[in-house]
């Protein structure tokens, strides 16, 4: 395949930028994420009310509150989001799984009946339309969660096995089998429908001079809106090994994480343009790997380049978003098959890296990702790809808007464009899930969630706890 130029695309899609705006909009039939096509000018786009955020969140209030009979899970439900603490301190990773299956099926009596829609739903959209070999994807599965690191392996087990009650295999009859609680585990590893964005800020660019962190998650959000009725901030205690993850309620494996230390990490997908087969044989499941990187290293440097050296035996490849109060990387990482063509490599990208030709971000102490490698010599994944050049663009500019962002600031980044629209490319856009931000200068952690079928315009921002805490 002949490589498009860069800097031709970035200028085309800049000048459909300056015309016509923003992304996809709120499916009334729900579709997984796809690309949405290409720009089309149809008249203003922006959010034209005034928008007014202020360094603080909203906190919400606890409405209920369920405990697993040893104490190791309680499961807080608040309006929006539910908070689980899994305790390991006092128990062992299996009693854990269990005690967080318990409390589960306690706080959301529903779980199975509202999930299994959705896992299958994924199921079908990773066939692309091709009767679904059940035999298959179960060997799939079961390959790669022999791949979990042991403890986290005893943990999920046991999770799925106290949830499943006994029921076996593949079968869409409202209740979840152990290898369908697994295969909800290792969706972004056996399945994969994501995309995402993420932004650091720090320096000369912050108010405060330190570093503020921002990951927008998107992500097939279910045909019932699954995925916006389950959000779940789960803090796992465990001594110097603790950290918070932003997902959903049963998941553990890492989506969006930060340690006790502060190290952030968020997964974003990149794959291969060039149709590399799946391989599941001997690979390792990317999202633990990323939980075992942040119980493990206190530092994003560290956590980056251990998973830029595991990522040949990763299923998928894939960007990492890391930052800590120091530093902002992207783990670039292409797996052993694509890296064998020539096409990628992998790389620990942070800002100074020089950028593919054409490819500029000429904006200082700021730091950008999208769903594609940027470092010179590495697979283009923005020729011919509207989306990534749109976004990338669009954070460049919002970017510069400002010489210098508060925390409200940067809260209203994802403010500028109406949501609830298909005709032009946005950055918050009707496959968000959550928009993530770690404040360095406070440790805070502010989470704006999706709820229902479509993102807020302008985001609502909840404080969920500081990471140190």
């Amino acid at each position: 395949m002949r490589k498009k130029d860069v800097g031709k695309a970035a200028a085309m899609w800049g000048l459909a930028l300056i015309m016509a705006m923003a992304v996809g909009g709120c499916a009334k039939e729900k579709e997984p994420l796809t690309n949405p096509g290409g720009m089309k000018k149809v008249g203003s786009y922006n959010v034209e009310r005034e928008v007014r955020y202020t360094n603080e969140s909203e906190k919400e209030a606890v409405i209920a509150r369920v405990s697993s009979e040893n104490g190791l899970c309680v499961i807080e439900e608040h309006d929006t989001y539910y908070d689980v603490t899994l305790d390991y301190e006092k128990g062992t990773p299996k009693q854990v799984g269990a005690a967080y299956a318990e409390a589960l099926e306690k706080a959301r009596p529903d779980y199975a009946q509202a999930m299994e829609p959705y896992l299958f739903e994924n199921i079908r959209v990773a066939f692309d339309g091709r009767d679904v070999n059940y035999d298959s994807l179960e060997k799939r599965i079961m390959t790669l969660e022999a791949a979990i690191p042991e403890e986290y392996r005893e943990e999920v087990e046991s999770f799925a096995r106290a949830l499943s009650k006994g029921e076996e295999g593949y079968a869409e009859n409202g209740k979840l089998s152990y290898v369908e609680v697994l295969t909800m585990q290792l969706i972004p590893d056996g399945l994969r429908p994501t995309a995402c964005s993420a932004l650091s800020l720090w320096g000369s660019k912050t108010d405060t001079g330190e570093r503020m962190s921002l990951r927008n998650l998107e992500w097939y959000i279910g045909s019932a809106d699954q995925m916006t009725e389950c959000h779940a901030v789960t803090h796992l205690k465990n001594g110097e090994s603790s950290m918070t993850m932003i997902s959903m309620l049963g998941m553990l494996d890492v989506i969006t994480a930060v340690n006790d230390d502060g190290v952030m990490l968020g997964i974003l997908d990149v794959g291969s343009k060039y149709h590399s087969p799946f391989v599941s044989e001997g690979k390792k499941c990317y999202t633990f790997e990323a939980r075992y990187a942040l119980e493990h290293f206190d530092t994003a440097r560290e956590a980056g380049e251990f998973l830029v050296g595991e990522s040949g035996d990763f299923t998928w490849c894939n960007n990492l978003f890391l930052t800590d109060e120091k530093d902002a990387f992207c783990c670039e990482n292409a797996t052993a098959e694509v890296a064998m063509t020539g096409h990628a490599k992998s790389v620990l990208r942070s800002p100074d890296s020089e950028l593919m030709e054409g490819l500029s971000w000429d904006c200082p102490d700021s730091f950008c990702i999208v769903n594609s490698f940027a470092t010179k010599g590495n697979q283009d994944g923005f020729s011919g790809e509207p989306a990534n050049v749109n976004r990338w663009m669009k954070y460049k500019a919002y970017v510069k808007e400002k010489d210098q962002f508060s925390l409200a600031d940067l809260k209203g980044i994802l403010a500028h464009e109406i949501v609830d629209q298909y005709e032009v490319i946005n950055v918050h856009n009707y496959s968000t899930v959550h928009t993530v931000i770690v404040d360095y200068a406070t440790g805070g952690i502010h989470v704006a969630f999706t709820k229902g079928g479509c993102a807020e315009d302008v985001p609502r921002y909840l404080d969920v706890g500081n990471y140190g805490r």
